[in-house]
């Protein structure tokens, strides 16, 4: 919490962006996750938004505390485009941890199949690599056969990279018997791997780690050999919560994972990732400390389209907050495709058709749509970080 502190001021000082975001906060009293929560959150739209705005002048929109130079060694273009910097710091995305944690040593050699192309993936885990001890060879993306000859007379013993293109040279591999014994390890990401295809590479021979990270973040969470969950990076704090808010949920509870970066060339302070998760109880059993969180969960963003009308997760956040009697809220948005009918369900202690009578009028105030305003009990609805839950049949 102390470098909390010095971070908020640091961001205050030397980030325009968060110089505006955060103006009149006493940075000196951001010691403790309360005071951290009253802090507004920056989610990656309104960073496109400003570096949209100012990219005559400054692509980073303000964001970054770095100038081009010595101290930024690369710049990188995520899909957007939202553009990233890179500071010339050893492990400047952090991952070294991840990859040790997955097994990788010194000496050995890693096959790395993320995109070398103007976004930064490839380069996050080749810094981790290099702070580890590894060799690099970077394959980059696409010609499989190629890459299955490189494997063949390399004989990497780790790889990084997507768990799909992954899936898709051990496959081939068997298809054409190239060699690919030596791989007996990875430290996936950039997309969802399933414990069952965790299961159907560990039956091949390779022991496969997720990673959670991010082109703005860097590495936020990682598995290790317990296999409960990923730890959360040092380096960052996490919090999980209601979407379309910035109010923190209580453990377990499933939400939008909001990150406050302590990296001192790109301080982003509570960033909205839009992914969900929720926080694990305890710690983990490999003797890591920090946090854990139970990785992707989808996302978080849940806006939708009404009768021609958007409807947004903080409007169904602003509905519950009019109301104490309120303790979750989730609407159903359901019917066939020009015959939208909305349900506002509500886990209320209190019943009664005056309170749901009421709770209807606010709906219309906030969304101007009509709703059905369902009371259920405290517990009633599912726990899957969901505000609005779009059934619809677009058969």
């Amino acid at each position: 919490m102390a470098a909390l502190a010095k971070q908020v001021a640091h961001a205050q000082a030397h980030s325009a962006a968060f110089a505006e975001i955060l103006k009149g906060v006493d940075a000196a009293a951001v010691t403790s996750r309360a005071a951290l929560a009253q802090l507004p959150v920056t989610r990656k739209g309104a960073l496109l938004e400003r570096q949209r705005a100012q990219v005559a002048r400054d692509p980073f929109g303000g964001f970054s505390a770095l100038v081009r130079g010595p101290g930024m060694t690369r710049l990188y273009a995520s899909p957007g485009p939202i553009y990233e910097p890179e500071g010339a710091t050893r492990d400047y995305w952090r991952t070294g941890r991840a990859l040790y944690a997955a097994g990788f040593r010194a000496g050995e050699l890693v096959h790395n199949a993320f995109s070398y192309h103007m976004t930064p993936g490839a380069f996050i885990l080749e810094s981790g690599a290099h702070a580890v001890g590894c060799t690099v060879f970077p394959a980059g993306t696409g010609q499989t056969e190629q890459q299955l000859q490189a494997m063949a007379e390399l004989r990497p013993q780790a790889y990084t990279g997507t768990p799909s293109f992954l899936r898709i040279l051990i496959e081939k591999a068997a298809e054409t018997g190239a060699d690919i014994g030596s791989l007996k390890k990875a430290v996936v990401g950039g997309e969802a791997c399933p414990p069952s295809l965790t299961t159907w590479f560990a039956e091949r021979g390779v022991a496969v780690y997720q990673t959670y990270a991010t082109a703005d973040l860097g590495l936020v969470a990682y598995e290790t050999a317990a296999r409960q969950g990923l730890v959360v990076e040092e380096q960052v704090i996490v919090e999980i919560v209601r979407p379309g808010t910035g109010d923190p949920l209580a453990e377990g509870e499933v939400g939008e994972l909001v990150v406050t970066s302590l990296n001192p060339a790109y301080p982003l302070i509570r960033f909205g990732t839009g992914d969900l998760s929720a926080v694990l109880p305890g710690t983990c059993p490999t003797g890591r400390t920090a946090p854990r969180i139970k990785g992707w969960m989808g996302r978080a963003d849940q806006t939708t389209k009404v009768r021609g009308m958007f409807v947004h997760p903080s409007q169904v956040a602003d509905i519950a907050r009019r109301f104490p009697q309120i303790r979750k809220a989730r609407l159903v948005v359901s019917g066939e495709m020009a015959n939208d009918r909305m349900c506002l369900r509500v886990e209320s202690a209190e019943a009664g058709e005056p309170l749901r009578e009421l709770i209807a009028a606010a709906v219309r105030d906030v969304t101007k749509l009509r709703s059905e305003v369902e009371l259920v009990a405290p517990g009633s609805l599912p726990n899957d970080g969901k505000v609005i839950e779009d059934a619809r049949s677009y058969q």
